[in-house]
């Protein structure tokens, strides 16, 4: 081989390792605008850790469940009530007992959801229920229950609420007991925007009640409306100073996204329909967190723990993570992205995080078993 054609072949050699250096620092490059394009438009989420990390670490506490809605655990036992959407009440523990709820009408999004057990549950054994039913005329609507369990029987049914609106989607539906003894509630605008501008309507609101369902006298606008301006807020908690955040859908179809994480604060309008993500408009409440228009979570319950909270992403298949920096301010984590499908609720019971999947609700693909309930804890999502 001649010099000449050995020089030639170096150089093409070296050409073609440049080109190829080049093209991946081009690929990288490209690939970093990509993240920083589709990236939400408040703080950066991070991914945390993967089941397949910690298996070891995330027990099965139920399966075979029915598109589970709410977990709670009974005072004095190591019974779980879970709530599931087609109407029955799964009690999780020795005796397995099953309660149906009579008139409960199992929609796109509606059907049995929202749990509550009184907090002095272990002298009057109140438990309260939501659920979307229909009234005399024909009509769907949303109520709240409460019974009496009392062994094996759920007894002296009391209306607390009736004639929440309702619809086949946006519904709402957590329950939950705030630090002041009192019931809050959290309701859909029912597929109607203007109600949740609306402080005589109930629908697209966070309601707070006594647990007989009066009017507390301090609520905002004399009747049991807490705040306004919401969609279809599904996941409440309170943080260690007391403070009150829901999660809550943002709008689908062409203009998905926009999810949110809000600080809630008492008579306080929180926007829906007439901002979203971080607009901001005079007198209403811009979120402290939000998806942006490119990534949805369609986030459900929310649980707080050691300095965050943590909520379930229906289409994000993630627990979130939002550490709280201030009122006005948190840190996004993802974790278990993709690996149980989508999640509805979560719990957090003696350092234990309490986790539902949704995989059976008509929008996920079903895995072995589904739906389960998983427990892991808090430390397990230390990276």
């Amino acid at each position: 081989m001649s010099l000449n054609t050995t020089s030639l072949l170096k150089a093409g050699a070296l050409v073609a390792s440049l080109a190829i250096i080049a093209g991946g620092a081009m690929w990288w490059f490209r690939d970093d605008i990509v993240r920083w394009f589709f990236r939400p438009t408040t703080s950066s989420i991070q991914e945390g850790v993967r089941a397949t990390d910690n298996k070891n670490d995330i027990q099965t506490v139920a399966e075979k469940l029915t598109v589970p809605w709410e977990v709670a655990f009974i005072p004095g036992s190591i019974d779980i009530l879970v709530t599931e959407r087609s109407g029955t009440i799964k009690r999780i523990g020795a005796n397995g007992v099953t309660y149906a709820i009579q008139g409960v009408e199992h929609t796109s999004e509606g059907g049995l959801m929202g749990l509550a057990l009184h907090p002095k549950f272990a002298e009057n054994k109140w438990v309260y229920l939501y659920y979307t039913t229909k009234n005399v005329q024909g009509d769907l609507i949303n109520t709240i229950e409460r019974y009496m369990l009392n062994k094996d029987t759920l007894s002296d049914k009391k209306v607390i609420i009736a004639d929440i609106p309702a619809a086949a989607n946006h519904d709402g539906g957590r329950l939950a007991f705030g630090p002041d003894g009192f019931l809050y509630i959290t309701t859909g605008d029912a597929g109607q925007e203007d109600r949740a501008q609306d402080t005589s309507s109930l629908a697209g609101k966070i309601l707070r009640v006594t647990d007989e369902g009066a009017t507390p006298m301090d609520n905002p606008f004399n009747n049991a409306v807490y705040s306004y301006g919401h969609r279809n807020a599904q996941g409440i908690a309170w943080d260690d100073k007391g403070r009150l955040w829901a999660t809550e859908h943002g709008p689908s179809g062409s203009q998905t996204g926009y999810d949110e994480l809000n600080y809630i604060e008492k008579g306080q309008n929180y926007g829906w329909p007439v901002i979203r993500g971080d607009e901001t408009h005079k007198g209403m409440r811009t979120p402290v967190a939000q998806s942006g228009d490119k990534e949805t979570w369609a986030p459900g319950g929310m649980a707080y723990a050691n300095g965050s909270l943590y909520f379930a992403g229906l289409r994000g298949e993630s627990l979130y993570e939002a550490k709280i920096i201030s009122a006005n301010k948190v840190s996004l984590k993802a974790h278990f992205k993709g690996d149980y499908g989508r999640l509805r609720t979560v719990v957090h019971k003696d350092d234990m995080l309490y986790l539902t999947t949704s995989n059976t609700d008509g929008r996920g693909t079903p895995m072995a078993n589904d739906d389960h309930i998983y427990r892991f804890t808090v430390d397990t999502l230390k990276n």
